[in-house]
């Protein structure tokens, strides 16, 4: 069975001297990536992909780092590409406090007008949150009707508990570092059928490749270290993990 990398920006100019290999390694090594939209030029390039191969996803959104594009004809842009078939969330969304690019009260607005986004045309949504899960908490509790993934999760089982019900949770290669207790404690109290593996490639290069560029293929490393943590098998984390991402996106 071969694995998914749920959330990867493989538009990224980190792969502009070798794209088209890196496409023909997904397509020989993985069922399908879903590559994320983290503003207007990079949504619309996701979605390009995604109409030229059949196991490449898009989503569509802005990045909490990159609202200055975010008015309202991009907004009415972002809705009217949501609609297309190969676009499977509104993502990534967010707040981010670490940049602090826009001010807090900003991010909320933006967060909540895409949040709005999703409601309307009924797609799940993918969240980005750094050192922010208390907004973040806050402002998803205003959309119970809203579900999706919290990528590249940063919080405690505690609070993930709080969204469990509509929420996946995304790990990547951050887990496989020898000094993440916190991340290695977290996968160790979620349940297998809330996981959700992804890369972010070109960036959080896992163990063994920490410090070069990563890729959707090194999901493998990230599959393993949760076998390892669960003490299950390899097998069995790729197919729940698989069977959750499925679901998370709605894709059949």
């Amino acid at each position: 069975m071969k694995l998914i990398d749920s959330h990867c920006h493989i538009d990224s100019d980190r792969y502009d001297d070798d794209r088209e290999d890196l496409i023909k390694r997904i397509g020989e090594e993985l069922e399908f990536v879903v590559n994320i939209g983290y503003d207007m030029s990079s949504s619309i390039e996701s979605l390009e992909l995604a109409k030229k191969y059949d196991f490449i996803y898009a989503t569509v959104g802005f990045h909490p780092a990159d609202l200055k594009g975010y008015n309202e004809e991009t907004e009415r842009q972002l809705e009217q590409m949501s609609g297309d078939e190969r676009v499977v969330a509104i993502g990534e969304i967010g707040l981010d406090y670490h940049w602090m690019e826009s001010p807090k009260e900003v991010q909320k607005e933006f967060f909540r007008r895409q949040m709005e986004i999703a409601r309307r045309v009924g797609k799940p949504v993918v969240i980005h949150s750094r050192e922010a899960m208390a907004d973040t908490l806050e402002i998803l509790d205003e959309y119970m009707d809203v579900a999706g993934i919290i990528h590249s999760y940063p919080g405690s089982y505690e609070s993930a508990k709080k969204v469990m019900d509509r929420y996946y949770f995304g790990i990547n290669g951050v887990l496989t570092f020898k000094n993440n207790v916190k991340t290695k404690e977290v996968v160790s109290k979620l349940p297998l059928e809330k996981i959700i593996i992804e890369t972010d490639s070109p960036y959080l290069t896992p163990v063994p490749f920490r410090g070069k560029r990563n890729e959707p293929g090194y999901v493998k490393y990230v599959a393993q270290e949760i076998a390892d943590i669960k003490g299950v098998s390899l097998e069995e984390v790729v197919r729940v993990t698989n069977e959750n991402t499925k679901r998370a996106y709605k894709i059949r």
